[in-house]
């Protein structure tokens, strides 16, 4: 498990080095292609390993028949209905909400023996940072995301909490890198993503690269081995049905422009299902103290 988990650290420290050398170079998409790729990536690669909360579901509640799984879906689907009509009703807390639930999701990204500080600052690092030097491209996908006056709203406050951060990560750093080098990199390589790449793309980079792999390896650790191979079917045909259904959106709203289309559809299908998917985690959690 520690290797995989080692390994996947460095491609992602590869990734992000890459990617923040390009952005550096100027080398990048035009904004309207890199909404769509962005999209793409975080629908396929990202999204998928919430897929495996059924895995927690089963071990949690000892599902096995077709009448519990309609009542587990039925309640995931109505938290996530929840999320969207907060997103309907009330922008900006929806948007206050959805960037304070990522960060501390993200957060689980590292070991648990890490501070609560070190923690802390990883988690909201590519949701602070990027206001720091890409404050008005963050505003304006903000904006697509939930309105412009509530992006106008948030992103002054994240700029504001963006200067002690990196300067509490870079005292972290120097710390993880005695103990933990591997963490060390990770941390570094995010800040680096963060602060350099445009934020949609910084977002998309960590999030399919980092959060989605690392919780999918460790929800397999976690399983005996004769079980992970048809665990993994658990996330390719949600991934599919999602993929699907976004699809359908996009072909009924084609008439609109693509860029907020994409946005919403993504991100706030992203909002809905992080606080049903949270509420299993800590549901495992604490099936486990």
């Amino acid at each position: 498990m520690k290797t995989k988990l080692s390994l996947q650290g460095l491609v992602f420290c590869a990734l992000a080095g890459t990617v923040s050398v390009a952005a550096l170079l100027g080398i990048g998409l035009p904004p309207e292609h890199e909404v769509l790729t962005a999209g793409l990536l975080i629908v396929l690669l990202g999204m998928p390993h919430g897929a495996l909360d059924t895995v927690f579901a089963q071990r949690l509640f000892a599902i096995s028949r077709p009448e519990g799984w309609v009542v587990f879906t039925s309640l995931y689907l109505v938290v996530a209905a929840g999320v969207v009509g907060l997103w309907w009703l009330a922008p900006t807390p929806f948007l206050l909400g959805f960037l304070f639930l990522s960060a501390v999701h993200f957060s689980d990204d590292l070991p648990l023996s890490m501070s609560r500080l070190g923690r802390a600052l990883y988690g909201g690092a590519v949701i602070v940072l990027p206001a720091l030097g890409h404050q008005p491209e963050l505003e304006r996908l903000l904006g697509l995301v939930s309105g412009a006056p509530s992006a106008a709203n948030v992103v002054p406050f994240l700029r504001v909490l963006a200067v002690p951060w990196i300067v509490l990560m870079l005292v972290v750093l120097v710390r993880e890198a005695r103990v933990r080098p591997r963490t060390a990199a990770e941390f570094g390589a995010l800040a680096a993503l963060a602060l350099i790449v445009q934020p949609l793309m910084a977002f998309a980079c960590y999030f399919c690269a980092m959060h989605s792999p690392r919780h999918i390896l460790k929800t397999l650790a976690s399983l005996p081995e004769t079980s992970r191979t048809r665990v993994l079917q658990y996330v390719f045909w949600p991934s599919l049905v999602t993929f699907v259904v976004l699809g359908v959106f996009a072909w009924c709203w084609r008439a609109h422009p693509v860029a907020p289309l994409v946005m919403q559809l993504v991100f706030v299908s992203l909002a809905a299902l992080t606080l049903p998917h949270m509420i299993v985690l800590a549901y495992d959690r604490q099936s486990k103290n």
